[in-house]
């Protein structure tokens, strides 16, 4: 009897024992109905996977222009079509691999009787009979299903039930698919090392070409690295690369590809790979100064339901918003004037395009370098689109005034500015002396004693802010903050980490929240001015032109609609409003130093002890809000020129924030070509403080039934003036001028009377000496006056 009989059953019986244990895959399962049910189920997923499925890629972010900055990937992968490979690596991998390959059906039955048959004897695995295909699904359910250390165990098992599992799915796999695809699946799955899969990437990454340009040397040494990608890198074991290169030469040689000839001379050639391997930065943080907005794309996507899990493997392309030209000028301007390596203190600057149905982000900038070299002054924290600092001190006075306009205050309203203000009701501490349950606050410097709301944009003096605040109520300035942008202050715990900021300061009712003294997020600050620019109407902040797949289709994400926050009339009348602060205002010096000749709004701020400071400036092309703060540690002042921390504190927003916004909007012809909107002249005197002017130089009557049939209520003295007496000289309101609210009318008694004259003195008459005039009798006056009578004929 044959020494291969006892084996041959031996084998039968094994194999018999393999296909149920493949079937059951899983000892709970057994080989019940119901197991072998499931195992089918999950083996035809598989294979629907192999053949229909997407492997994972390379994401490729890239600027508005399309120019890459950086990339995503777990497998640095790119598939590519049959055509796209070169004949040369198919013949190579056919011939080192699987030289049966275009004669077997996905399993090689004789190589497997070998193979077992060999293994038996020697107790081991002495031999393998893996075709293409089956190397297919082994690689398939390692790199791409396998999730987990233990599922990735299992995929290399060396079990019989496994190798049967395997070779039932290389059957099918070869009843789905051609032989050439197949081969090009494969090609693109495998990993060939240096963090490369598929034979597209390794092209690139060892020489530098396509797949489809690969010689074939070149093909012969990548062919052969698919036994062992890493043993046989041609980097670190180029000896070992070089007889493994070779012996694919020879087999491509016996097998028909090659003339012996044409392999010897091939084998004496160099190995030929690039002096390094050419890899591909992954993630964000190869993005420069780009990795900021770079992260919050990404942030923002998986907001969006595009998870990064998805982007490191899906293979898309992610065209952002960003600017280069925008943003190398924002980039420039900020770290010149905040060292990236100062000490506790960056500067950082988002430019917003507005626009009524988008807000395009064109740049997002900080003075910090983005890394990890901590020590280097890097970061990779969120710094331009994160609640930070201080706060942007005075810059929240506009939303006072826009409280004040949308309730009928206009522009040229006369305010108060007292040299300290008091207030009850408003928070407590503030200035020095304060007394006890109250809010008190001086100004920084000397003002006229009134101004009107435009003068005070300009100015920005603290008392009058906070009298205004006082008067319209700060839950309706936080609420104006808000609509106009500020949409973190409503998420909870952004205050004390339960409640959010916009509902502790309208709680406390804080009359300081006029002066800025709350963290703030740049970019939202920035979008308040884009904001207004777009005439009130308000879109979320926006980092992505689109998103494709590797088909090319675009990928929808589902995004808030923009929203009319406040009436146009009221953005215009604040816009206009805040012109003021570059020309009279505290704006100005940085305006003249920098040479700024185009149209824009603006407002500096400062927090109390220059521990941040910001300049909010904006026009219809053009928005940008650059900030300075502490991002240290430790806060403390901080000082101009340089920037830096110190003991007392001299930064203000005109001086640095001011400068950057300058410096970076002349670079940018939107901003250098941007325009403001005009003046409805209703929000002059105020949509409510008109009708005040309507009812002077009526009767008390007339004026009175105007007043009430508008909502408000009367009352009536008397004093001197310029109307006729019973008519109105003025009408005066109580606070701000709301529905529901009280007008005095002053109604005039007439001009004061006119003294009576007086005989000139002596000192008045001089020293000229008075004629002597004759005396004048009753008989004198009766014949003048009948000489008049007699000439006039009466």
């Amino acid at each position: 009897m044959s020494v291969w009989k006892p084996l041959a059953n031996l084998l039968s019986a094994t194999i018999i024992a393999g296909v149920a244990g493949a079937l059951a895959l899983a000892p709970v399962a057994g080989i019940s109905g119901v197991g072998i049910a499931r195992t089918n189920e999950t083996m035809q997923s598989n294979l629907s996977d192999l053949t229909y499925g997407d492997t994972p890629g390379v994401t490729t972010v890239t600027d508005a222009t399309g120019q890459p900055m950086a990339w995503l990937y777990d497998q640095r992968r790119y598939e590519v079509g049959g055509e796209q490979i070169s004949q040369h690596v198919k013949d190579a991998i056919v011939a080192i691999e699987d030289h049966r390959f275009y004669e077997h059906d996905g399993v090689d039955m004789q190589g497997t009787a070998r193979a077992m048959l060999t293994n038996l004897l020697a107790g081991g695995v002495e031999q393998g009979a893996s075709t293409l295909n089956q190397q297919y699904i082994k690689n398939y359910l390692l790199h791409i299903e396998a999730k987990t250390e233990e599922e990735q165990a299992a995929a290399v098992e060396q079990s019989i039930p496994r190798k049967l599992r395997e070779m039932r799915l290389a059957a099918d796999l070869d009843r789905d698919l051609s032989k050439d695809e197949i081969l090009t699946g494969y090609l693109n799955l495998v990993p060939f090392g240096n963090r490369s899969y598929g034979i597209e990437a390794a092209a690139r990454t060892y020489f530098g070409i396509s797949a489809a340009e690969l010689s074939v040397p070149q093909s012969a040494l990548l062919a052969g690295m698919v036994q062992s990608s890493e043993g046989l890198n041609p980097y670190s074991n180029p000896e070992g690369a070089t007889i493994r290169r070779d012996s694919v030469l020879r087999a491509m040689a016996t097998h028909g590809y090659l003339t012996a000839e044409e392999a010897d001379a091939y084998i004496a050639q160099p190995l030929g790979v690039l002096e390094s391997p050419a890899t591909l930065p992954n993630g964000c943080i190869a993005a420069g100064d780009r990795g900021f907005l770079c992260d919050y794309a990404l942030t923002y996507l998986d907001s969006k339901g595009l998870s990064r899990e998805q982007l490191h493997e899906g293979g898309y392309t992610i065209t952002t918003t960003l600017d280069p030209q925008t943003q190398d000028a924002a980039r420039a301007a900020v770290a010149r004037n905040v060292d990236p390596m100062a000490a506790g203190v960056a500067e950082v600057m988002n430019v917003v395009e507005p626009g009524s149905d988008s807000r395009d982000i064109l740049a997002m900038a900080s003075s910090r370098n983005y890394g990890l070299n901590l020590e280097n002054g890097e970061t990779i924290l969120p710094q331009p689109s994160s609640l930070v600092g201080n706060g942007a001190g005075s810059v929240f006075k506009i939303f006072t005034a826009a409280a004040a306009i949308d309730q009928g205050m206009g522009l040229e309203t006369e305010l108060a500015v007292p040299a300290r203000y008091e207030a009850r009701g408003l928070g407590t501490g503030g200035a020095e002396n304060c007394p006890p349950n109250t809010y008190c606050v001086e100004n920084a410097g000397a003002y006229q004693p009134r101004m009107t709301l435009r003068e005070a944009l300009a100015y920005s003096p603290n008392t009058t802010f906070i009298q205004l605040i006082e008067q319209v109520g700060v839950p309706a300035v936080v609420d104006m903050s808000v609509k106009l942008g500020l949409r973190s202050y409503e998420e909870a715990g952004t205050h004390d980490g339960e409640r959010s900021i916009a509902e502790y300061m309208k709680a406390a009712n804080l009359g300081s929240y006029t002066l800025g003294p709350t963290p703030v997020n740049p970019l939202e600050l920035s979008n308040v001015g884009a904001t207004i620019a777009s005439g009130g109407r308000w879109c979320e902040p926006n980092p992505i032109a689109k998103v494709t797949d590797r088909a090319g289709q675009e990928v929808f994400l589902e995004r808030p609609d923009c929203e009319d926050v406040i009436d146009q009339g009221v953005a215009n009348a604040l816009a206009v409003g805040m012109s003021d602060d570059l020309t009279i205002g505290t704006g100005s010096r940085a305006a003249n130093v920098n040479g700024w000749s185009g149209q824009a709004a603006a407002k500096t701020g400062t927090t109390e002890s220059n521990q941040s400071s910001a300049f909010l400036g904006f026009n219809s092309g053009f928005a940008a809000a650059p900030y300075i703060y502490n991002d240290g540690t430790t806060t403390s002042p901080l000082c101009t020129s340089p920037v830096r921390q110190c003991a007392g504190g001299d930064l203000f927003g005109g001086r640095e924030p001011a400068e950057s916004w300058f410096q970076t909007a002349n670079l940018v012809p939107a901003a250098l070509n941007g325009t403001l909107p005009s003046l409805d002249e209703r929000y002059e005197l105020g949509t409510t403080h008109a009708v005040l002017a309507e009812v002077v130089g009526l009767t008390e009557a007339d004026a009175r039934r105007t007043l009430e049939g508008a909502g408000y209520r009367v009352n009536v003295r008397s004093t001197e003036g310029t109307q006729p007496r019973g008519r109105v000289e003025r009408a005066v309101p109580e606070g701000m001028l709301r529905p529901g609210g009280t007008v005095t009318l002053e109604i005039s008694t007439g001009p004061p009377a006119r003294p009576a004259p007086t005989a000139p003195t002596p000192t008045e008459r001089g020293t000229r000496p008075t004629p002597t005039l004759p005396s004048l009798t009753q008989d004198d006056i009766n014949d003048v006056a009948d000489q008049i009578r007699d000439a006039l004929g009466i």
